[in-house]
């Protein structure tokens, strides 16, 4: 079992855990609004490495990186994270896809 995190390192699980979070949204957003806006610089390179450096840092100051079992967790999380952007981006564009039909399948047959 993992040992508790100390009272000196809770501001900075705190302070990281927000910023992993905050940086995940961002990185999986960042990529839908480069190709909404057609605009390339929109690159969601930083805001993955920011979330790989936060989350390390949350591990490192939780104390989950000792066990093996942990550490595996936080690196499948991180290599969960890869393929985010552009599953959301398929996942968007399908479902409107879906939406664009059954509302021209709608007009077509109240005609």
């Amino acid at each position: 079992m993992t040992e508790q995190t100390s009272l000196a390192n809770f501001f900075t699980v705190l302070f990281s855990a927000a910023m992993a979070i905050m940086l995940g949204a961002l990185y999986v957003l960042l990529p839908a609004f480069a190709r909404v806006r057609d605009d390339p610089r929109l690159m969601p390179c930083l805001a993955y490495a920011g979330l790989l450096a936060a989350t390390l840092f949350l591990a490192d100051a939780a104390n989950p990186l000792e066990h093996p079992a942990w550490a595996a967790i936080v690196a499948f999380l991180l290599a969960g994270y890869l393929p985010a952007p552009r599953a959301v981006w398929h996942l968007c564009v399908t479902t409107h896809a879906a939406k664009r039909k059954n509302a021209e399948t709608i007009t077509f047959q109240s005609s």
